[in-house]
């Protein structure tokens, strides 16, 4: 595209935001629907921003994570509930049980890293990128190490998406 692209009267960005998330929910529709078990090696992490609207988690941990924090859902999770506009499940900080009520539009990166997919929500506006953060580390599970999702150029499964304003 050139500088002399005219602005869309079509909101392509949302329509795209919106069918990527809607593919977050439906991933966690099924296991919900499967009685919560992940099939095979699949297990997911989750960022989110703390802030955003709709988000409700223990007060410990949005002082912990004032901005974003990941989640990991793969063995130790409990009451997990999707509908079409959001999630809640239950997961363990530090033997502290918790429970997470997340809006898909609050999502800033899935990922399954046992088949090496990921979807990467990019924010719109340049102050609301994510900030460096610790980890949640909410009670280990049998995969010890964070994977790390970039941009890749090697065929792997990784979708970024970003809506900032055309440059």
């Amino acid at each position: 595209m050139s500088d002399n692209t005219p602005d869309s009267l079509i909101p392509y960005d949302e329509i795209v935001q919106e069918a990527l998330l809607a593919v977050v929910g439906r991933v966690l529709g099924e296991i919900q629907q499967n009685g919560s078990e992940l099939p095979g090696n699949h297990h997911f992490y989750i960022t989110f921003k703390t802030g955003a609207p709709g988000v409700s988690i223990p007060d410990h941990l949005r002082e912990r994570f004032p901005d974003e924090m990941t989640i990991v859902l793969q063995n130790k999770f409990w009451d997990l509930a999707v509908d079409d506009t959001r999630f809640s499940v239950g997961l363990s900080f530090n033997q502290m049980a918790s429970k997470l009520d997340i809006p898909y539009s609050a999502i800033t990166a899935f990922v399954d890293p046992a088949v090496d997919f990921g979807l990467q929500f990019q924010a719109s506006v340049a102050d609301m990128a994510p900030a460096p953060h610790e980890d949640a580390e909410n009670d280990p599970t049998e995969q010890a190490a964070r994977p790390v999702v970039e941009d890749s150029e090697d065929g792997s499964n990784v979708v970024t998406v970003d809506f900032g304003k055309k440059k």
